[in-house]
């Protein structure tokens, strides 16, 4: 009986403990994180083990996200978690993004963790279009993203189609011209190539380089309505507040920089905005919805505090931070000039190692050449040794014919004797002979007639052919004579032309002299925006006006009359600022942000030239 109940006290006690944990996913840009949280837990808690295990340090540009309804809505760090509107499942789901962004990315983010994620966070929103980017600017774009996925471009690797199933540009930009993937894919990789000795970290700070001088980077939209009941679109970000037509999220009517606000007021629905000028008109909006309100004030208190944050001396933190950061930075810097000497020294060891193998596949061709000489000559020994012996052979042979030979002297000597009595013979087979002779010579003498007779008849048929030949000879003469001074006349005419010609050669040659030219190339510090017009330039032949969106309309508009972002555009008096600091702000409608100076700069000139805004 007792055991029974100690059971059933041990199985309560192991059931009321198990209540008292639940398990989140934290999805991050990259992965997928679970965790046993306790119930008493408030969001601090839950943040705080996330941003451990990432290993994130700039914990105040984060934080944790859901989805409530038709809107999102982030965890707050002084409430139990579960006290949250977060629907109640066995498993609760969390988003660990960016909530708070950088005015300057290269100044502002330290850690590489942290650089990752706003990469990562702010490509998703170009792709997804909730970040308006021109169509060579995601050229640009997408060619630092693919140095840091895949590294230093290498032709042997990264053949054509490797990008295929990559997904590096909008939509939008994809459907505004009359281009295939492979073309794309060509443009891509033209700029990829270039961006070579770049590391992951490097290629990243330049991708959010270039997307912060974007329109709609950093900025939380919100639809609200001013007193009238005029529809409007609130935007929120590192710098202020700004508030659009809803049709133009690119170009803000009016905006309210941090530095020019006194105070934000919030009563209910209706939000009031009072500027540091006294004299000037109180900005009030209102929106429909409770939640959206009180994101819109968390938003606001946010970036306000890293604006004052941003202009203060850094915390010991930071501080700490940074000096890390730089020594890690000195340090990947010597490991991969260690790496480069010794990738340097290896690719050295192996030309030194081709040259002898090389130099060892030609030794063996020669020892193989010499081998098969050396076979020759043995063969050429073999068969001079047969021909001395042949030639040893043929001398015995000699040998013997001369005996033969002394033998048939000896015969003939003996045959000459016997043929005295043939001689006489002869010689009357001589005389014979003699009288045979006689006869022939008459017989020749008569032909001798014959001959002469001939002879005759020869010369009067030479005389005739002589006498026809200086007859033609006469024939063919004036013919020649009038062939002459025809072809005499045409070269007249030609060497006429030939000779205008080439005075006409000569002065197009001086021509062309005068007027060559040489190019000078442009400063380092246009590089980046000769790329952007250089791709421009190439894509645009291909632009289908038809299906450009309201905002390309509104980025072409706003580029020609130079009021995009990143270009001299300022709504407010340029006496104040342009010509104190000789260049042209970049925030429009009275916005305060010199886009060419250094932030030190930046700050000053907004702490000692506020702008109150029309």
């Amino acid at each position: 009986m007792a055991s029974a109940l100690a059971s059933r006290m041990g199985l309560h006690s192991l059931r009321k403990k198990q209540l008292k944990t639940y398990n989140v996913v934290i999805a991050t840009m990259d992965a997928e994180l679970k965790f046993s949280c306790e119930i008493k837990w408030k969001g601090k808690d839950l943040f705080d083990l996330v941003c451990r295990t990432l290993g994130l340090r700039e914990t105040w540009f984060f934080g944790l996200q859901y989805d409530v309804k038709d809107t999102v809505a982030w965890i707050k760090m002084d409430k139990r978690v579960l006290d949250h509107d977060i629907p109640k499942e066995e498993v609760i789901s969390l988003s660990f993004l960016a909530k708070f962004y950088p005015e300057n990315v290269e100044e502002e983010l330290v850690q590489d963790i942290t650089q990752h994620l706003f990469f990562l966070q702010v490509k998703k929103k170009i792709l997804e279009e909730e970040i308006y980017c021109p169509p060579e600017a995601s050229v640009l774009l997408a060619s630092y993203a693919v140095q840091a996925k895949y590294g230093d471009y290498d032709p042997i690797v990264h053949k054509r189609g490797f990008l295929s199933q990559e997904e590096l540009l909008p939509k939008r930009v994809i459907n505004l011209y009359q281009m295939t993937a492979e073309m794309w894919e060509e443009r891509i990789t033209a700029c990829y190539a270039e961006h070579r000795g770049r590391t992951r970290d490097e290629a990243e700070m330049e991708y959010l380089k270039i997307a912060q001088d974007l329109e709609m980077y950093g900025i939380n939209y919100f639809p609200i309505r001013n007193k009238k009941g005029t529809d409007l679109l609130l935007g929120v970000d590192a710098l202020g507040l700004h508030i659009y037509n809803p049709d133009n999220r690119l170009t803000p009517k009016i905006s309210f920089p941090w530095n020019e606000i006194r105070n934000i007021s919030y009563s209910d629905k209706e939000f009031a905005i009072k500027p540091l000028d006294k004299k000037a008109d109180v900005f009030k909006f209102n929106s429909s919805k409770l939640r959206v309100n009180k994101l819109i004030l968390q938003l606001c208190i946010g970036n306000h505090d890293l604006f004052m944050r941003r202009r203060r001396v850094d915390s010991l933190e930071v501080q700490q931070m940074k000096s890390q950061a730089r020594e890690e930075k000195a340090r990947k810097q010597m490991e991969r000039q260690r790496l480069a000497r010794e990738k340097h020294l290896r690719e050295e060891a192996e030309r030194e190692r081709d040259e002898l193998e090389r130099r060892l596949l030609q030794m063996q061709s020669e020892a193989q050449m010499a081998n098969e000489a050396l076979l020759r000559s043995e063969e050429t020994a073999d068969l001079l040794a047969e021909k001395a012996q042949i030639a040893e052979e043929e001398a015995k042979l000699l040998a013997l014919k001369a005996a033969e030979a002394e033998q048939e002297m000896q015969r003939i000597k003996v045959t000459a004797i016997r043929s005295e009595e043939e001689k006489r013979l002869m010689e009357q087979k001589m005389l014979e002979a003699e009288m045979l002779a006689l006869k022939m010579a008459e017989e020749s003498d008569r032909r001798a007639k014959e001959a002469e007779q001939l002879k005759q008849d020869l010369e009067e048929a030479r005389e005739s052919e002589r006498r026809a030949k200086n007859k033609l000879l006469e024939i063919t003469s004036r013919s020649v004579k009038t062939v002459l001074s025809s072809v005499r006349v045409d070269c007249v005419r030609v060497s006429e032309n030939l000779s205008f010609d080439f005075k006409d050669t000569d002065m197009k040659r001086l021509s062309m002299e005068i007027e060559k030219e040489k190019v000078e190339y442009l400063e380092k510090s246009k590089h980046l925006q000769e790329q952007l017009n250089e791709l421009k330039t190439e894509i645009e032949s291909l632009k289908l006006k038809e299906r450009e969106t309201p905002l390309d309309i509104l980025h072409n508009e706003n580029a020609e009359r130079g009021t995009s972002k990143g270009v001299s555009g300022c709504m407010f008096d340029p006496h104040s600022v342009c010509v104190e600091f000789a260049c042209s702000p970049r925030v429009c409608m009275g916005f305060l942000r010199v886009l060419w100076f250094p932030p030190t700069v930046q700050r000053l000139a907004v702490q000692v030239y506020p702008i109150v805004c029309e």
